[in-house]
């Protein structure tokens, strides 16, 4: 299959450099059964290919574990703990392509995260925001994927029984990424 046949518009295939400025890593977690917490990841890097094949096309990412932003830097420490991510044992979480694949016409990316000492195989629904130059001539590409994990399947077990039934933090974990890359070298690979 090639970009024409799966049509994207200004479709460029190439190498390109994840901008930190213009992306972000993101999840939401229910607190207390009753509403989502949300977070980020501010210190990251990753790459990825857009072959000229849109199916052959890979990423990866390392995510800086201590960056977690949830706007409470209070909550940001127990994170970073023993009883979560664990950052002195495990300071990064690192996601690598497996596949690209359509399914029900939707964009999926396969991949491997590692986090906390544990790889599992973990899909993101991809949607491709396009492709342009900016205002200085540098060819940009954009893209939302989402996806979700489940906290146990990590080993991060911890929580608190509420009174009443529930648990302070919920197991599933919904992933929101907005990715923006600049071209570092024009593909010619299928």
């Amino acid at each position: 299959m090639t970009a024409a046949q799966m049509p994207i518009e200004g479709y460029v295939a190439g190498t390109w450099e994840i901008d930190p400025v213009h992306t972000e890593i993101g999840f939401s977690v229910r607190h207390l059964m009753l509403s989502k917490v949300r977070g980020r990841f501010t210190r990251f890097t990753g790459s990825y290919t857009t072959a000229r094949n849109p199916l052959n096309s890979s990423a990866t990412v390392t995510v800086e574990m201590t960056s977690i932003d949830t706007n409470n830097p209070t909550r940001d420490d127990d994170l970073r703990s023993e009883n979560y991510f664990d950052v002195d044992r495990y300071p990064q979480m690192t996601y690598q392509s497996t596949g690209v694949r359509i399914e029900d016409g939707q964009v999926i990316l396969d991949g491997e995260l590692t986090v906390h000492g544990v790889t599992r195989p973990v899909p993101l629904s991809v949607e491709v925001n396009g492709f342009g130059k900016d205002p200085y001539g540098n060819q940009r590409s954009g893209f939302t994927a989402t996806g979700s994990i489940s906290r146990a399947d990590f080993g991060m077990t911890f929580n608190v029984p509420l009174e009443g039934g529930g648990v302070l933090v919920g197991d599933e974990i919904d992933l929101q990424l907005e990715v923006e890359g600049i071209l570092q070298k024009p593909g010619t690979s299928d």
